[in-house]
């Protein structure tokens, strides 16, 4: 019997992950919707880049809470957190369209985040639980229902202006709903807590068993974090303040995190083969490369650059998620909370100096030195353990 299910916990079970992974779509769909909002909201409300950059902290500060949630999900069944999220995004992003003050916005955006924080928390372990033994192929699945959403969700929401008029933008949350409710059908019977309970680690010894694998990474996250704010933030504002329309700035979003897709499905599956630190090694060094050159180019042939940028910028998360959770087995929802929340921090304080940087300079200018630091990085991936190859 236990080695019947042994045997089972050791399975790719695709089903599994693709429901969870779909869930990560449509809940990221929407809170792609912010980037692709931002030159109207600045315009409606007058704002800085810094009080813009700022709108992303209030949307990433509640990952603060993720330790605390993924601790409390190893000992107790938080299943329910995982169904509502795309409901509650939903409804917080769709209605900033129509937000009346600022003070509003930072509301939506404070409990969209708390949302967020819950589903990344909890998701990316529910989906290695569902990956058994083939981690990095979860995670891939995980980061590309992520990346998915992203994608679309600039698109959605830039088209939908078009059609609906920001006023309309408020029926978009129906997607999130109808989402909550399917999930509630599939995950009905399944448990967030690992197959140990969780106890055998206490959290205090967690944290200092963590910190040999978390301190490289953490200095990973912080090189390539002004890059993906960059990237992800502010790339809207960045084509649109050089002259190109709202559609093919948010489209130029898309593509970037479109190839994001594509990286995201290869890296995690190729770091289970090849190993995790290579793939992190060729992104370190491919990134910069290519955000050099689009920064200096023109129309037309940004499109493969930012194709590129997606593929090799944008597409490492899954190794990272790997390495954490292969390392800490059985407190992998609190270490992966741990993880988030530092990486939320760090994307959140770099979102904020990007925007500041922005109105002291220039954001081509900001995106050279986001480009530079990621070749900082590249010495500490010698730092992380070795993974076990999967063939």
């Amino acid at each position: 019997m236990n080695t019947q299910s042994s045997i089972e916990h050791e399975k790719f079970q695709t089903g599994g992950v693709t429901i969870v992974s779909s869930a990560h779509a449509v809940h990221d769909t929407y809170t792609a919707f912010l980037p692709a909002l931002l030159p109207v909201l600045i315009e409606k409300f007058t704002l800085t880049n810094t009080l813009a950059g700022l709108l992303s902290v209030f949307l990433t500060i509640p990952s603060l809470l993720q330790p605390f949630i993924g601790h409390l999900a190893d000992r107790a069944n938080l299943r329910l957190l995982i169904i509502l999220t795309p409901a509650i995004t939903g409804a917080a992003m769709s209605l900033l369209s129509i937000a009346p003050t600022y003070g509003f916005l930072i509301f939506l955006l404070i409990l969209a985040g708390l949302s967020s924080a819950s589903l990344h928390a909890i998701g990316p372990v529910l989906s290695g639980t569902f990956a058994g033994k083939k981690l990095g192929r979860g995670m891939s699945f995980w980061m590309v229902g992520g990346e998915l959403g992203r994608a679309l969700g600039p698109l959605i929401v830039v088209t939908a202006i078009g059609y609906l008029t920001l006023d309309g933008i408020p029926w978009l949350m129906i997607a999130g709903v109808f989402t909550s409710i399917f999930l509630y059908g599939k995950l009905k019977s399944i448990t967030t807590q690992p197959h140990n309970n969780g106890n055998h680690i206490p959290w205090k010894t967690g944290l200092k068993l963590m910190r040999k694998v978390m301190a490289p990474i953490a200095i990973l996250i912080f090189a390539r974090s002004m890059m993906v704010a960059t990237l992800t933030t502010f790339m809207p504002t960045y084509l649109t303040s050089e002259g190109s329309s709202l559609w093919v700035a948010g489209a130029s979003l898309s593509i970037l995190e479109t190839a994001g897709v594509v990286g995201a499905f290869l890296s995690g599956s190729l770091s289970d083969r090849f190993g995790r630190r290579r793939m992190l090694v060729i992104s370190f060094i491919g990134t910069p490369i290519f955000m050099f050159l689009f920064i200096f180019t023109k129309g037309i042939l940004q499109v493969p650059l930012l194709i590129l940028l997606g593929f090799f910028g944008i597409s490492i998360t899954p190794v990272i998620m790997a390495i954490v959770l292969e390392n800490f087995p059985d407190n992998r929802s609190f270490a992966n909370g741990v993880y988030m929340a530092f990486s939320f921090a760090l994307m959140a304080s770099a979102t904020l100096f990007v925007g500041k940087l922005a109105d002291l300079v220039n954001l081509r200018f900001t995106f050279i030195i986001s480009a530079g630091l990621i070749l900082c990085g590249l010495p500490f991936i010698r730092l992380l353990p070795k993974s076990i190859k999967i063939i």
